[in-house]
This record gives structure tokens, sequence and C-alpha cells, in this order.
């Protein structure tokens, strides 16, 4: 799904401000998809299918492919139908534009079925992990990856809702999450097909996750308590400000 790690700002949400390889990737990737899949999205929507249904179908997918493939220990498949199911956010958002429509209710939607979708995908590790895996250190990492890309998200969010622009990307967003975690499972699970020594990369990738996660959530919170701090001091100025100022017309 969508790299999202804040409230929307459209139908269908925008990122955070993003570094600028970041900024060019998204850019040209976009682009190219954003030909190739119009045709697609106006067929959709000439067939009365609306951008919401779209979103859900596009959840409902990534869902599946992650609960029913992963717990099983098959990667290569499950990260297969999660990535078709994947570009339906892409789909979503061109019929969006296509159809000029512009909601809060969709950038909730969408920016809702997001964490659901990220959840399934690392709830997906977990089970493995916690059954034919037979690894409890690696199904503790899973639901710590899981449960840091919730708070995440969590912390820019509250700290835009209270005014504070939380002006940090951090270490290891959404987009990070996922595509390491997915490309990792997926090229794991080609050990199924006879490839040797690669299942390891797995493992490998959660424990990056995990530790990205984990920083990219202290440099939200940094950042949140010096935004406060700094916005409490300049209300506390304004406001010796116009009581000096009320002072001085008095004094008059």
């Amino acid at each position: 799904m969508r790299d999202y790690d804040g409230p929307a700002g459209g139908q269908w949400g925008h990122t955070a401000t993003p570094t600028v390889g970041k900024a060019m990737l998204n850019k040209y990737a976009r682009a190219f998809f954003t030909r190739v899949l119009t045709p697609f999205a106006a067929f959709l929507i000439r067939r009365g299918v609306s951008p919401d249904t779209v979103t859900l179908i596009g959840t409902a997918g990534v869902v599946a492919g992650a609960l029913v493939f992963y717990p099983m220990g098959e990667f290569f498949w499950g990260t297969v139908v999660i990535t078709l199911f994947v570009f339906s956010d892409l789909v979503d958002g061109n019929m969006a534009r296509q159809l000029g429509r512009s909601s809060r209710w969709g950038a909730f939607l969408d920016s809702t079925l997001d964490r659901v979708a990220d959840g399934a995908v690392f709830g997906g590790f977990a089970l493995w992990y916690a059954g034919g895996g037979d690894d409890i250190v690696l199904c503790a990492v899973s639901i710590f990856c899981l449960a840091s890309g919730q708070v995440v998200s969590y912390t820019k969010a509250r700290g835009e809702s209270i005014g504070l622009p939380v002006a940090v990307n951090g270490l290891i967003e959404r987009a990070e999450r996922l595509v390491i975690s997915l490309v990792a499972a997926g090229l794991a699970g080609l050990h199924a097909f006879g490839v040797p020594g690669i299942q390891y990369l797995l493992p490998v990738a959660l424990w990056i996750v995990a530790v990205g996660s984990l920083i990219t959530l202290i440099q939200r919170v940094v950042t949140v308590r010096r935004e406060s701090a700094e916005a409490e001091a300049a209300e506390e100025q304004e406001a010796a400000g116009e009581q000096e100022a009320r002072g001085s017309g008095a004094a008059k």
C-alpha cells in the first residue's frame, strides 16, 4: 500500500515531506505507473466501480496473501499475491483524480486500511515463526515490527493533530518497512525452489526493520518534544507581549 505515516492531505492522502532521493524515486515511479494504470482505472470507472471499492479489495487481497500464505511458509507466492494487490493503491488514487473527487472520508479510509495491511504482513510473519518456523525470537521481532510500525505512524499523526509540523522523516518509514520486508520474504521463498541459504534474508530484514523502526520512533518523539517546547515558548512570549502592551495602554 501507499507510503504514508501521517494525516492524509487529499482523497487518497500524501506522504510526509520526503528526502530528495525519495522524492525523485516517487516522482518517476508514480509517473510510470500512472501512464500504465490510467486506462485500467478509466475502465473501472466506466464499469461503475468506485475508488473506495478498489481500496477495500486491494486491502483484502494483501490481508489474504499475508495471512494465508505466510503462516504456511509460502513466502514467494504470498509476496506475489501481495504485490499484485499493492497496485490497487495506485489505481484508486488514479480513479479519484479522473473523477475529480477529494474527500476526508477517502483519505481516512485509505490510511486506516494501510494500517490493517501492515498488521497482516507482519502478523503473517509472526504466525509462521510461532508455528512451522519454530523461532520464538523471530516471532517476537515480527510482533515488534508490527507494533512499532503502528506507533511510528501514530506519533506523526498525533503530533500533527495538535498543531505541530513533526518535521522529520525518520530512518525507516512505511515504504521502507514494506519494501525491505516484502522483497526479503519473496527472495526467501525461493529457498523452496532450491536456492540455498537465501531463507536467511527474511530474519535479517526483520531485524533491520525492527531496529530502524525503533530509531524512527525515537526521532519522531524527540522532534515532537522539541517542537512542543518551541511552540509553548512562542505562546508564552506572545502572551507576555500582549500583557505588556495592555499595561502600557493602561498607563497612558
